[in-house]
């Protein structure tokens, strides 16, 4: 049974909202509006596209830490050099994001998805290249692609499958978590089979490139009757005005809110936390006597594990008034998986890459739901999630780096995971602020 407005949302209401779309407050001109309609009558075309986009967007990330070791024996790097191939995509997370609802002002959503999975493909294959400052640039690239799909795909599914948004987006993050746990077990086997690192990372160029040629004819369709130079959309007149409290279409200034900057500290810590494991965790289970095929497999079956915790616990959240249990709870799994890994990191591998995973893949869904129950109004969810994504993608990116260095330093990794867990403690303060029942602008706020 669902529960009343007082009591929270139900689970489809709930996934409804965390679909921000970039293009909100925007009018496709008539002839992308007349495409569009023409599109959504082949829904099949529509869903292997997002499929096929969905699969690609963690799978260049996980697959290079099982080969992270590899990468650095070639080019000498040191271990602060090297989690620069995690840190830098991350960077570029943070920074591209907010230039995705311009270039779909500009262009179209399809057209930048198409440009999305281009940049991908094309970053992907640049990684390989000799010299070592290409495999930077390559990162670079490969996470300018990610955050433009990060961004777009919720609001996509949002417009094409609107009575459909529970099963699209399940389907959605679904496709977007075997990505990556396919990436990330097929590492190792992959560099065996196609004579070292190189071949592994660029076969993930292969499926970024299918992706694209799926949105060629979207494109090709949406842009139909366009003149050279037309933009696809222009600004559309905002009727809410913020819940009535007099914010007009602006909303609550989101810099002064401390309830927004929990959300946002929340994201990027565990954000922090999540792409430190991407980076790190085969090479941690490695360095105590793991064999990397057994290290790339444990670290695909905590990605793939993430799936239950970002499904549930956002289900739970939304049937609650106050989120903060929840919020300690998921930093709580992630301490104790953590702590295991300094205890019996081997022993016990695939027990903590469990509660990792749960708690990862629940911190992030917590965050999520966050951002939509903290908000009065969906501008407002839309906005916060912006911010979130683009501080939380930057706080998460000194993870890797500093992580890397410390381990470099002390030779080892008990003081890494200790400043993780001290992470994880922070996160609790920040859960206990943030999962409070109270609205973004609220006076007592």
């Amino acid at each position: 049974m669902s529960p009343s407005p007082k009591e929270g949302l139900s689970t489809e209401e709930l996934i409804e909202a965390e679909l921000f779309d970039a293009e909100e407050d925007l009018a496709p001109s008539p002839p992308v509006a007349a495409a569009r309609g023409r599109l959504r009558t082949h829904p099949v075309l529509l869903l292997v596209g997002i499929v096929l986009a969905s699969l690609n967007m963690r799978a260049a990330l996980a697959g290079v830490s099982p080969v992270l070791g590899e990468i650095s024996d070639h080019f000498g790097m040191t271990s602060t050099i090297s989690s620069l191939v995690t840190t830098i995509p991350l960077i570029f997370m943070g920074v591209i994001s907010p230039l995705a609802p311009k270039l779909a002002r500009r262009w179209g959503t399809e057209t930048v998805l198409l440009g999305a999975l281009v940049l991908l493909a094309g970053g992907i294959a640049l990684r390989i290249a000799p010299p070592m400052v290409t495999l930077f640039a390559g990162c670079a690239v490969v996470g300018s692609g990610i955050a433009l799909l990060n961004v777009l795909m919720p609001g996509l599914i949002k417009r094409d499958f609107p009575d459909k948004a529970a099963g699209m987006t399940a389907l959605y993050s679904t496709a977007m978590i075997l990505g990556a746990t396919v990436s990330a077990a097929a590492a190792v086997p992959l560099e065996h089979a196609l004579g070292g690192w190189r071949g592994s990372l660029v076969s993930w160029a292969l499926l970024a490139a299918v992706a694209a040629c799926a949105w060629l004819p979207q494109v090709v369709l949406s842009r139909e009757g366009t003149r050279h130079g037309q933009a696809a959309a222009v600004s559309a007149p905002r009727t809410d005005q913020g819940q009535g409290q007099g914010q007009g279409q602006a909303g609550p200034k989101l810099t002064r809110s401390p309830i927004a900057w929990q959300i946002t500290l929340f994201m990027g810590s565990q954000s922090l936390i999540a792409y430190v494991t991407i980076a790190w965790l085969p090479t941690l289970l490695t360095d105590h006597g793991m064999s990397r095929a057994t290290a790339g497999l444990v670290f695909a079956f905590s990605t793939l594990v993430q799936m239950g915790g970002s499904f549930l616990v956002p289900t739970l959240a939304g049937r609650m008034r106050g989120q903060r249990l929840l919020c300690a709870a998921v930093a709580v799994f992630m301490a104790v998986g953590l702590t295991g890994l300094l205890v019996a990191p081997v022993g016990g591998a695939w027990v903590w890459a469990t509660l990792l995973g749960l708690g990862q893949g629940g911190a992030l869904g917590i965050a999520l739901t966050l951002m939509v129950l903290r908000s009065g109004d969906a501008h407002t969810a839309a906005r916060l999630s912006g911010m979130a994504q683009t501080w939380g993608y930057l706080l998460a990116a000194a993870g890797p780096v500093v992580l890397g260095a410390v381990h470099q330093a002390t030779g080892g990794w008990t003081v890494p995971i200790a400043l993780l867990l001290c992470v994880c403690a922070g996160l609790v303060l920040l859960g206990l602020g943030a999962g409070k029942d109270r609205k973004i602008g609220d006076v007592a706020a």
